[in-house]
């Protein structure tokens, strides 16, 4: 049977295990966080590219010389401008960072949906080397600042 002084050491020698066992797991905790918001940032750089790509057939799409933005964006997953309805979506996403439907919409100036953005107010990991297109995310305070837009004169 242990003496009263090695029970004291006993009992402060495991309050030291799990100071430093706390603190390990907050820590990885802390990484993990940060492993899933860059894995939700490389999603959103995809469905809003996605987005952005159906946008521009939809547009170019438009019967006549007058080209149109979609409406909204379930104009995306069914038009109904053609005899065939077309799809230029199979599914609405929902926005990566935010974990919800719904995204900002960036309206054309002839009205219509000619973008999108996150309306996640962190902050991103990724700062620089984006796409030639997307040169324009580089150091952007928030996600909410990433706007996925279609302008004709770009390419994919």
């Amino acid at each position: 049977m242990p003496s009263g002084k090695q029970q004291g050491f006993i009992l402060l020698g495991m309050l030291c295990l799990l100071v430093i066992a706390g603190y390990v797991l907050t820590q990885a905790s802390a990484r993990w966080s940060d492993v899933v918001q860059r894995q939700r940032e490389q999603e959103l750089l995809k469905v809003g590219d996605t987005i952005r790509k159906a946008i521009g057939r939809y547009y170019n799409a438009t019967p006549g010389v007058v080209k149109q933005y979609p409406p909204n964006l379930e104009a995306l997953l069914y038009d109904d401008r053609f005899p065939t309805p077309q799809r230029y979506l199979r599914k609405l996403y929902i926005d990566p960072m935010t974990q919800r439907e719904g995204w900002g919409i960036v309206v054309a100036p002839s009205g219509g949906v000619m973008g999108i953005n996150s309306l996640s107010g962190d902050k991103p990991f990724k700062q620089k080397n984006f796409r030639p297109i997307y040169q324009e995310f580089e150091d952007k305070e928030y996600y909410a600042e990433w706007f996925f837009v279609y302008v004709e004169d770009y390419r994919s």
